[in-house]
């Protein structure tokens, strides 16, 4: 297989079969300095067009590493902001295979500008249509934004993916640690997966079949699970978002974002009765194949994890995707690093909460202080809440509450297990109205179905103004 013909190829195995039709083949640079001729660009370094996914009309662009290691001049971001504008235009999603060795140096701030161009059609298409990215080679400098404005970013094993080489960082070297890899950057939140060549590519697709072509369009399809299906897996595996999650979806599947970072603090989409639902959830531990526990991570809330949630948040608002998320908290983590962000980061969850005006459902496992009401609290404008019979909802601890409460003379163990009853059960939070329903897990996927069904014709508006700055 020649280089030349890689860019092609991952276009084609993209698409559904004889679906790609090649736009702007015949562009080429126009800059003659440093040697550099038309005939030696040919396409300019990226192939675009259009085709489907599953029959979606979708947009993509793809590098061709062989012409001029697919550096990014004039005419080569030309041709990607022309791509954005027929995308925007059609209201369908644009996907970039980046494969490219950055600025082209022999068009100097020709480049640069061109480089600001594509930023630009980014951030205008940002909330319109979806952009996702996949990087399949070398993907540096500048061009390393064009994949942190795209809302995911699926990554090869073996690419590159920097805004500085590793060799350039003080102190350090690739070989020390390769903070251009795929594992480091997918640790830190800069894409959603790193995978083979071709599960990158299979992942791509089947995000594309998840998510609305645009955000006026409609993420629904047809349903063969059984709606009434009993969530019996539910209570058995409550720490971890891939075992209860799975168990309320349509055929168990649930599509986790940005798994490698912020693991206590899971992102995905699932299907409930066809439609696309967006999922914030709290993991507690996770589980091996067998069943057994793995890792722990605890109920706390951390700054990464409250970044990681907004991000999405704000994502599947601006698609109108209803959102459902599952709490199971207890405070926030208390280190001296998470201090410097925690405020912050919560902040920031909070306030994409309170102002996403589509569909929202929070089921709470377990609620205890202020770390509840960001998740998606009642307070901050769930439309439904739900509760396990069992689940504790409250200020503190029963406990510690009893410790605290307790008069000269009393039992401290007596006064909790009053304070439990009284102040902490999902009956208390119900009878004050913030809980809606109290649901058995085996009931869960139902009840759920339900509620977004309900919903689904929610109109909200909020203040006028031009954004929050939170």
């Amino acid at each position: 297989m020649s280089s030349s013909s890689k860019a092609s190829e991952r276009v084609n195995a993209l698409l559904d079969e004889n679906s790609f039709v090649e736009v702007g083949a015949l562009v080429t640079a126009r800059a003659t300095n440093f040697n550099l001729t038309p005939a030696k660009t040919p396409s300019d370094g990226v192939v675009t067009g259009y085709g489907t996914i599953d029959g979606n009309l979708v947009f993509v662009y793809s590098q061709d590493a062989s012409v001029l290691g697919g550096s990014i001049g004039e005419m080569h971001a030309k041709k990607i902001c022309d791509l954005y504008d027929l995308a925007i235009k059609t209201g369908a999603p644009i996907i970039g295979l980046l494969d490219s060795t950055g600025i082209r140096l022999q068009e100097a701030t020709d480049a640069l500008n061109a480089f600001g161009t594509i930023y630009a059609k980014q951030a205008q298409a940002s909330g319109v249509i979806p952009q996702i990215a996949g990087v399949f080679g070398n993907c540096g400098g500048g061009l390393a934004l064009v994949a942190g404005m795209s809302d995911f970013t699926f990554m090869c094993d073996g690419a590159k993916l920097f805004v500085n080489s590793p060799n350039a960082l003080p102190k350090n070297s690739e070989d020390k640690k390769d903070t251009s890899a795929g594992a480091f950057k997918s640790a830190a939140g800069c894409v959603d997966l790193v995978a083979t060549e071709d599960e990158v590519l299979s992942k791509i697709r089947e995000l594309v079949t998840l998510l609305p072509s645009n955000n006026e369009d409609e993420a629904v399809t047809e349903c063969d699970d059984d709606l009434n299906r009993a969530t019996e897996n539910f209570e058995n595996g409550m720490a971890d978002p891939s075992v209860f999650v799975a168990d309320v979806a349509d055929n168990n599947a649930f599509f986790e974002t940005k798994a490698g970072f912020a693991p206590e603090m899971a992102t995905g989409f699932i299907r409930l009765n066809g439609q696309t639902v967006g999922v914030v959830a709290n993991r507690a531990a996770s589980y091996d194949e067998n069943g057994k526990e793995e890792t722990t991570y605890g109920t706390t809330l951390t700054s990464n994890g409250c970044t990681k949630a907004a991000r999405f948040v704000r994502f599947c608002d601006a698609f109108e995707l209803p959102v459902l998320s599952f709490t199971n908290v207890t405070g926030f983590t208390a280190t001296e690093d998470e201090e410097k962000t925690i405020a912050a980061a919560a902040a920031s969850l909070a306030a994409a909460f309170a102002e996403t005006t589509s569909p929202r459902v929070n089921v709470v496992l377990k609620a205890i202080g202020s770390s509840y009401v960001v998740m998606n609290s009642k307070a901050l404008g769930a439309d439904i809440t739900i509760a396990l019979p069992d689940a504790k909802i409250g200020v503190v601890d029963a406990t510690f509450a009893g410790k605290v409460l307790a008069k000269d003379g009393e039992d401290p163990a007596k006064v909790a297990a009053e304070y439990d009853e009284l102040q902490n059960s999902s009956a208390s939070a119900a009878s004050r109205g913030y809980v809606d329903q109290l649901v058995d897990s085996v009931d869960m996927r139902k009840y759920l179905i339900g509620a977004f069904e309900m919903l689904y014709t929610k109109r909200e508006d909020l203040v006028s103004r031009k954004h929050s700055t939170i």
